[in-house]
């Protein structure tokens, strides 16, 4: 989708020549100021009449007005206008302009205050709304509005937003698109090319790893997990080099289980299909790295994503095997469902040789996460504050919500084995904290945090399919730490929470 921003009067936006206009209207009813300006007329009249009620997302469709060039115009409440009341108006307003001769678009704010997270919210809603998986399903009508304008009081002011806007819809739609494709059409393999392409990009690099790679880094955890599958595991390793050569990177560790059965603990028949999901953490650091191809902001950042298949063959591993991770540490696999944090914690002693600013992982780990957040908020862990709360701080700012859960020492107890360092699973009390307190035996010192995106990164029902999250609270938090500091970069101990004793 292409997007364009313009500064439009609210008589420019009248005459704007485009299929159809989305109007974004405060509570308060706009001054006419002169009788020429049909947008205002055409509002003011609306409200008089009571055919536009208040209310976030109240709208009217409009066919043919006059003083307008569009044939449709849709007049959409926007309450206080802040951004989620903006991404909400024009996700309602997107639903009434579904005609397919509707191909260029114009989003109007010029009623508006306009702010940067206004203009991105409403793209990131234009693009999800007329969002379109057609990789494996030739039938499916691809979108057919190909062009939006966004025209705001004054472009300047929010440029900003809109460069920010652009990128996150192109890595969005890319985590969509890996996320969505079935896993005969997403396998390791496929996600490994994937990541090389996106390591042509300037300022990029990319390297994968194979089996023999893999286990001669000592990642026995990892490659127990693959033992089971016929497809080969992948060690994605992708490096965007945007700041100083001496700067501390970023290190995302995305969960790329291409799909899930299970293994030998095989999960019901029921909604297995949707285990294809199960790399929805590798799509959203896919996705990141696409937007700052576009960004281009001045930070490095490293992209892990270890990457497999979980299969019940006769070299699968088993209930009450031993493993032996990359850090030393020995694992007895209690419940082969259990197969993320195995993955992930080679993962993250391989990140520590980055000595990195701040790692975070990102993985659909646990249906306890699904059960405790539902899919509004993703499941935030980290024993570090100042990490925490610039994680908490870009998901508000980029409407990408999660919330922070404890990590207090007892929860690590049911992790106890007598014939490793550690089993793989606790009891289902508290299942989305046990299995951050299992991936932090393996952070160490890092300056580390856990995002539990069950819940998030893919509805079911009708509306089944990717949503493309965590990318905009990653990239958000990236964009961020890309202001702070140099000096402010450098990896310093984590500070541990207080046990629930204490």
């Amino acid at each position: 989708m292409d997007f364009e921003l313009k500064s439009l009067s609210t008589a420019q936006a009248a005459q704007l020549p485009v299929d159809a206009l989305l109007v974004l209207v405060p509570d308060t009813t706009p001054t006419v100021k002169s009788a020429d300006q049909a947008l205002t007329r055409l509002v003011a009249q609306a409200v008089e009449l009571k055919d536009l009620e208040s209310g976030v997302a109240k709208l009217l469709v409009c066919y043919r007005p006059e003083g307008f060039k569009a044939s449709r115009v849709t007049l959409v409440r926007v309450g206080d206008g802040s951004a989620a009341s903006v991404r909400k108006a024009v996700a309602a307003g997107m639903g009434s302009l579904k005609q397919p001769g509707i191909q260029k678009l114009g989003v109007v704010f010029s009623l508006i205050e306009t702010t940067d997270d206004c203009v991105r919210a409403a793209m990131q809603a234009c693009a999800d709304a007329t969002y379109c998986y057609t990789t494996t399903k030739p039938s499916a009508k691809a979108r057919t509005i190909k062009q939006v304008v966004v025209g705001v009081a004054k472009a300047g002011d929010v440029q900003r937003g809109f460069e920010v806007g652009k990128a996150q819809v192109v890595g969005v739609e890319f985590a969509k698109e890996w996320a969505n494709r079935p896993a005969n059409h997403a396998t390791p393999t496929m996600l490994g090319e994937a990541a090389r392409k996106l390591g042509r990009k300037p300022g990029m690099k990319t390297d994968v790893l194979g089996p023999k790679q893999v286990e001669a880094l000592g990642m026995g955890s990892f490659l127990s997990v693959a033992r089971g599958s016929v497809e080969p595991l992948r060690f994605i390793v992708m490096h965007y080099n945007g700041g100083a050569k001496d700067s501390a990177p970023v290190v995302l560790v995305g969960k790329g289980i291409t799909f899930d059965t299970g293994g030998i603990s095989i999960k019901p028949a029921a909604d297995m299909d949707e285990m294809k999901f199960d790399m929805g953490g590798a799509a959203s650091v896919l996705g990141t790295f696409a937007a700052l191809a576009e960004l281009k902001p001045a930070i490095n950042v490293v992209g892990l994503i270890p990457s497999c298949e979980n299969m019940p063959d006769g070299q699968a591993v088993k209930p009450g095997d031993v493993v032996t991770s990359m850090s030393g540490q020995t694992i007895e696999i209690l419940n082969t469902d259990a197969e993320g944090r195995l993955i992930l914690c080679d993962a993250l002693t391989y990140a520590a040789r980055f000595k990195p600013r701040s790692v975070v992982d990102i993985a659909t780990l646990t249906g306890a996460c699904v059960i405790a957040l539902g899919g509004v908020r993703s499941g935030l862990f980290s024993a570090r504050d100042d990490l925490a709360q610039a994680l908490a701080s870009a998901g508000e700012k980029s409407l990408d919500l999660c919330w922070r859960l404890p990590l207090d020492d007892e929860y690590a107890e049911g992790l106890k084995s007598n014939f490793a360092d550690m089993g793989n699973v606790a009891g289902r009390a508290g299942g989305a904290i046990t299995a951050a307190k299992f991936l932090q035996k393996f952070a160490n010192e890092l300056p580390w945090a856990h995002l539990d995106i069950a819940g998030t990164a893919w509805k079911s029902g009708a509306a089944k399919g990717s949503t493309g999250r965590p990318v905009p609270l990653l990239l958000q938090y990236l964009l961020d730490q890309a202001e702070v500091p140099a000096k402010a970069a450098q990896p310093v101990k984590p500070k541990t929470q207080r046990s629930a004793k204490a």
